[in-house]
């Protein structure tokens, strides 16, 4: 059983690492299994669903690191949880593409959501809910983490100024930082 489940981490570790080097394109099963030098069907043995299951369970694996960055950061409040979402996004661009956009299959908010995915939102819910109140505190957390991956998502696009970032993150520090009520 180590041994299999070695040979899956070593599957998605390979299939990361290509992602980040040559982005989710450039993943495929035929490259992965030459690259780690397993044939397909021992990828397929331990992922049926193929490459999609291999990007989930990278997803998966970027939920859990994700949680741990954002719950070292709390420390910092709220300005340490939004440098560290983004400096996370910035670091890893392949993998926050698997975990927000292309393991469609990963979602959240649901009965069936692995608990990896609720610990990060707990992490954004803690340095929210303080601010926010117990009755505000889900709606503004879920606001909160919709400005910071769309604030992401738009600078990894080159859609916004690349010298006002600080002053978006500053921003977002400021408005989410202080009771609206």
């Amino acid at each position: 059983m180590r041994d299999r489940t070695e040979r899956a981490r070593r599957i998605v570790a390979a299939a990361r690492e290509l992602a980040e080097a040559e982005g989710w394109d450039a993943v495929t099963t035929r490259k992965l299994a030459a690259l780690i030098e397993y044939s397909q069907p021992v990828l397929y043995s331990h992922f049926p669903g193929g490459k999609d299951a291999i990007m989930a369970a990278a997803a998966l694996e970027g939920f859990a690191e994700l949680a741990s960055v954002l719950a070292d950061a709390r420390a910092g409040g709220l300005a340490g949880v939004v440098r560290a979402y983004v400096g996370f996004a910035e670091a890893r661009p392949a993998l926050y593409d698997a975990m927000f956009t292309l393991a469609s299959e990963l979602r959240f908010a649901q009965d069936d959501t692995p608990e990896v995915m609720k610990a990060n939102f707990a992490e954004l819910l803690a340095v929210i809910e303080p601010v926010a109140g117990a009755q505000n505190a889900g709606p503004l957390t879920e606001v909160f983490w919709s400005t910071l991956h769309g604030l992401v998502t738009l600078d990894r696009g080159h859609r916004l100024s690349p010298a006002h970032r600080d002053e978006r993150l500053a921003l977002v520090v400021a408005r989410f930082g202080t009771r609206g009520d």
